[in-house]
């Protein structure tokens, strides 16, 4: 670990997501943008592909919203939300499934350690007020992977906490809203793609066959022994 701007010269971190809303038509979904720096986007449409799903308990259509788009290193959030839309559902139900939320790019090694999309497959449905908003809190972590090759990847690690309540907004009307909040650490984590060393195999290899012999030698222990008493077992009746 170390303290450092990775991928210096990029003000700016890519985001991609992609949520289910099982009660929701996709004709009131859109994303909202903000952050300390200023920027207030309603209704961000760029890069945004919403998918009609059918909600089989329910009987109505949902929604798989999906958005691509990219944030400032300060601190800010994302909002999946009705706010842009010119008409308001009745009773708007933000209870959700997440397939991804990937930040940076996205590790395409295998074994590095990390918690890199870890809202993947986190369901907020069963048990949930159908009218809560939800609120999510997104601690980022910068991180490098130096691939065998020779490149390097710049995802970003995140933690989260979340919580759920009702919000009510102009006239007392309850606005629920599926909430992102992020703040960004000053720590990178480095990490390196590495080959295993070929005396690795060769231990790995010697001790695979020195087991093999160690037992095979037990075993045959075990048949000498059982078979000598056996035969001592017969001279004795003989006897």
């Amino acid at each position: 670990m170390y303290v450092a701007d990775q991928q210096a010269g990029s003000d700016r971190i890519s985001v991609r997501i992609s949520v289910n809303l099982p009660a929701m038509d996709c004709k009131f979904i859109g994303i909202d943008i903000q952050d300390d720096m200023g920027r207030h986007e309603v209704g961000h449409v760029e890069d945004v592909v919403k998918t009609p799903i059918l909600n089989p308990e329910l009987g109505t259509a949902g929604c798989n919203f999906k958005a691509a788009f990219s944030i400032n290193k300060v601190p800010g959030n994302f909002h999946v939300a009705t706010h842009s839309s010119k008409h308001q559902p009745t009773n708007a139900n933000m209870q959700h499934s997440i397939e991804y939320i990937i930040f940076g790019d996205e590790v395409l090694a295998t074994g590095i350690p990390g918690s890199f999309n870890p809202l993947k497959n986190v369901t907020k449905i069963n048990g949930i007020e159908a009218l809560a908003t939800h609120d999510y809190f997104l601690k980022l972590v910068p991180s490098s992977v130096e691939m065998l090759g020779g490149d390097t990847q710049y995802p970003y690690q995140y933690s989260y906490a979340y919580r759920n309540y009702l919000a009510y907004g102009h006239g007392g009307q309850v606005m629920p809203a599926l909430w992102f909040r992020y703040d960004l650490s000053p720590i990178t984590v480095a990490y390196t793609e590495k080959r295993q060393p070929f005396y690795h195999f060769l231990t790995m290899f010697c001790a695979i066959i020195g087991g093999t012999f160690t037992v095979a030698s037990i075993i045959d222990s075990m048949i000498f022994t059982t078979h000598n008493w056996f035969k001592k077992a017969e001279i004795g009746k003989l006897g």
